[in-house]
């Protein structure tokens, strides 16, 4: 067994923990190969599941004997304090750089969401602006109710609560930001499962969506073109929305600045930085996102009890949220009188654009003439919005209880 371990410590390293963390890291390994082959298979979203599949698979095989006889590894270590502790990490740790300059401070969420800004199409949401921002609220459902849940029912302090509830606005960001902020004992945790969870929404959406909308009404037709705004109007329309929202919720101030950035150099139409916000940024930080994500899939973090609490609280909170923007859409139904896609709901929760894509191809299997994309798309950019609103408002709310 001593030549064993000396030869292959990933493999001896097994014989020297206890049975369920061995078992743990095992299911973790086979977890991280399905999650990568799902991104390959476009079944789950590539972008973040192959490089977290891969990280997943590397931090629980790739484990050995340190020096005091400690087992860790040398890709990262999330729990490292102290300033002389942190260098010497820093100084071995692939990817601890990466963890400290950009994960414990917010900053991958930022430049995460300045791409999403850079990518964000706001004439979709002038076309019907109260029918927009009215769904992303219905879709903030599951946020509520999981905060309430969460303490009432799961017995989990207010800011805990709060900053898992966030998974229900399904904007991965956010949630990185929110949970830093609120809840940094349980960062690693929730960003993981919030992760894992938010790519579930390819699979699971269109099912609720069948169950709540009939298959007759999946397939109207409410085909709207932006409407021909001037990029002045809709540069200063994101310049002062992103005043006033940073003047209300300063605590959100740093997501607010980075999505309505993007907007506005888009609008600006300042090519260098466009073209660097939509591809260098936007892919960079997702890829390191992914990675860092599944490098923090350690089995003694997996094994946290606190981990079921919040894998349950996360499916309520995006279950409840598709629900409560399906509601929204059935409410315009019935206030147009018929003339509205109730699927378009579905697109309030602010996955972008993955849930406007499913309100698409909804329709588009009832009717392949069905084009509800501008609508979806309005109501999908509302929802990071009423997201980053939401955690604002938790943000603001926990730190005058706190």
């Amino acid at each position: 067994m001593e030549i064993l371990t000396n030869l292959f410590p990933g493999i001896g390293s097994f014989f020297a923990v206890e049975p369920q963390i061995a078992l743990a890291r095992l299911l973790l390994i086979a977890l991280g190969f399905v999650l990568a082959y799902l991104g390959f298979k476009r079944t789950l979203e590539p972008l973040i599941m192959v490089p977290m599949g891969l990280g997943m698979i590397a931090v629980n095989a790739g484990v050995l004997f340190l020096e005091g006889g400690a087992i860790g590894t040398l890709i990262i270590d999330p729990l490292v304090s102290g300033a002389e502790p942190l260098m010497t990490t820093l100084q071995i740790n692939f990817l601890q750089p990466i963890y400290n300059f950009t994960f414990s401070n917010g900053l991958i969420a930022c430049l995460v969401f300045m791409g999403i800004g850079a990518r964000s199409e706001i004439s979709f949401l002038l076309a019907r602006p109260w029918t927009s921002i009215t769904i992303a609220l219905f879709a903030e459902l599951g946020t509520f109710a999981a905060l309430i849940l969460g303490v009432s029912v799961f017995g989990l302090a207010p800011a805990q609560a709060a900053a898992i509830a966030t998974i229900g606005g399904a904007d991965g960001p956010m949630v990185l930001f929110s949970s830093l902020i609120m809840a940094p004992e349980l960062f690693v945790p929730i960003s993981i499962i919030a992760y894992l969870y938010l790519s579930l929404t390819y699979g699971g959406y269109p099912y609720l969506i069948k169950l709540l909308v009939p298959k007759k009404y999946r397939g109207i037709d409410v085909e709207v073109y932006p409407p021909e705004v001037p990029q002045k109007t809709k540069f200063v329309f994101c310049v002062a929305v992103c005043g006033v929202l940073c003047l209300l919720l300063p605590m959100a101030a740093p997501l607010i600045l980075s999505f309505f950035i993007g907007v506005a150099v888009k609008e600006a139409e300042i090519g260098p930085y466009q073209k660097l916000l939509e591809n260098g940024v936007t892919y960079v930080s997702t890829f390191f996102l992914g990675l860092t994500l599944g490098t923090l899939c350690e089995a003694s973090t997996i094994l946290n009890p606190v981990v079921v609490k919040i894998l349950i609280l996360g499916i309520l909170a995006l279950t409840i949220s598709g629900v409560g923007g399906l509601l929204g859409g059935w409410l315009f139904y019935r206030l147009s009188k018929g003339n509205f896609n109730p699927v378009i709901g579905i697109a309030g929760v602010s996955c972008v654009p993955t849930t406007a894509k499913l309100a698409q191809h909804a329709a588009e299997e009832e009717n392949p003439f069905a084009m509800i994309i501008p609508l979806a798309m309005g109501a999908n950019i509302s929802g990071v919005i009423t997201s980053a609103i939401a955690a604002g408002v938790f943000i603001t709310t926990i730190s005058l209880i706190g």
